[in-house]
């Protein structure tokens, strides 16, 4: 395939890309500057860094920020986890032969992403944490945990008291964002070619064989890039969970803003905290589609 070659910026787009950047820097600086001088309030770092970690005669121990964020990466991962599954299943179901799977997919698909997350929020909270788990026994099977469990289930789901509040909210967030995940699958084997399908049954494989073996090994390589960007979305989307009294990152700066009163530091903080996490995330993406684009062109 063809390729566009890349060509050198003109002098003059050069000079206008420069000037362009200078203006914004200095209106940036003109307002850091501007506020503060006119802002009454004073910086002080100094209460921010045991909030990240702190020192006692028992040793060194994780910060509530710290703390806040480690609970982010589980929620974030455990319901990555889950709405990859549950939107590669309603993905499928959406470009099923079968009209009832079709409905199916589209109704769960249609009603999360024209909901308002914190209505679901507070909705699937009640249900899930107020009337299923209690239902199912849940809460009664993790207080009567083996005590050689413990360890294990604390590192993947926290600290046991706060483990069914967290399984609701992995629930709630999974449940949301696999409606947008399954939105990405049903395209990426939409965009298989539809001569793929016929010479797969041309060859005699069923339909479910046709999927397994030879579209989504496919439309895997392009759903990649979007679907390691919803995850980012996943990550950012965990701290509406805060709301349900979930100790993430988001909830655990609320509670120190209120208790220091420092909102200015403890924001900024968490701003570069929940960087840190996503922006890896986002390069990897980039490189990612990068990589397979050169490889679809080679």
């Amino acid at each position: 395939m063809a390729t566009l070659a890349r060509t050198r910026p003109s002098p003059s787009a050069l000079a206008l890309d420069c000037a362009i950047l200078l203006a914004v820097a200095g209106g940036v600086l003109w307002l850091v500057l501007r506020a503060k001088a006119t802002l009454p309030y004073d910086w002080d770092w100094s209460v921010i860094p045991q909030f990240l970690a702190y020192s006692d005669e028992a040793g060194l121990h994780a910060g509530r920020l710290l703390t806040g964020l480690g609970t982010t990466v589980r929620l974030s991962l455990w319901a990555g986890a889950l709405a990859l599954a549950l939107g590669t299943l309603a993905g499928l179901m959406r470009v099923s032969a079968r009209l009832f799977w079709r409905l199916t997919g589209g109704t769960y698909v249609l009603l999360v992403r024209n909901t308002p997350p914190l209505v679901l929020i507070f909705l699937f909270s009640f249900f899930l944490g107020g009337q299923l788990i209690t239902a199912l026994g849940l809460d009664a099977a993790v207080a009567n945990m083996p005590p050689g469990w413990r360890p294990w289930a604390e590192a993947c789901l926290g600290p046991v008291a706060q483990m069914p509040a967290f399984l609701v909210a992995v629930l709630t967030l999974g449940l949301i964002e696999g409606a947008y995940m399954a939105e990405i699958v049903r395209a990426g084997v939409q965009s298989v070619e539809p001569g793929q399908w016929d010479a797969a049954h041309a060859l005699g494989l069923t339909r479910l064989g046709t999927l397994r073996h030879v579209i989504l090994p496919q439309a895997f390589r392009r759903m990649l890039p979007p679907l390691t960007g919803q995850f980012v979305s996943t990550v950012k989307d965990s701290a509406i969970v805060s709301v349900i009294s979930i100790p993430e990152l988001t909830f655990q700066a609320q509670e120190l803003v209120s208790a220091t009163y420092r909102s200015f530091e403890v924001w900024t903080l968490v701003f570069a905290l929940y960087l840190g996490l996503t922006l890896p995330c986002s390069l990897a993406a980039r490189w990612l589609e990068a990589r397979l684009t050169r490889s679809d062109r080679d």
